[in-house]
């Protein structure tokens, strides 16, 4: 089966420059959300999203088709509660320690209410406590952001994972 990268692609409908300024305001949202998660605080991380937000990890495969299926969903931040509240409080994997780089980013639209296209690599790097430190997930994210009460929030992040072979352990956000 033929796939496109194209697909995945978003042309920049922006001005440099404008993009540049929201390109630091997205960098300093990604920056907090990651240092969140490496600190192990999930139950911080639903704050992230606005109150309907969607979080989906889908492989890149399915992306280039356009198939929408995702090994993780989360519609609202209920469900993200849920979600890491059962990360938080039953550790049934190997304690570990996560460390998230986010590079490359791109805000490729704005639209009139203040909202925020951008697409950012990132690259997930963990170290079980007994262990050495391996590259987790690497892929690209693609989001869309709301301002709500002048702040940027999540309205949807799709994380889009570059390998087809994962680790069965995926249980923290990326």
């Amino acid at each position: 089966m033929k796939t496109s990268t194209h697909n995945l692609y978003r042309k920049q409908r922006i001005a440099p420059a404008r993009a540049l300024a929201l390109r630091q305001e997205v960098e300093a949202f990604n920056a907090e959300y990651c240092a969140v998660l490496d600190a192990g605080l999930v139950e911080d991380w639903p704050a992230f999203f606005t109150e309907n937000g969607l979080y989906r990890i889908t492989a890149r495969e399915n992306a280039e088709l356009g198939m929408p299926v995702g090994l993780v969903y989360a519609q609202g931040r209920g469900m993200m509660h849920d979600r890491a509240v059962a990360i938080a409080r039953t550790q049934m994997f190997a304690p570990r320690y996560n460390l998230h780089l986010v590079t490359n980013t791109r805000v490729t639209a704005e639209t009139e209410t203040g909202g925020i296209e951008a697409q950012a690599n990132f690259l997930l790097l963990q170290t079980l406590v007994e262990g050495p430190s391996t590259i987790h997930m690497a892929g690209t994210y693609h989001d869309r952001f709301a301002r709500v009460d002048g702040a940027l929030l999540l309205e949807e992040r799709q994380a889009i994972y570059d390998t087809t072979i994962i680790a069965n352990d995926l249980v923290y956000p990326l």
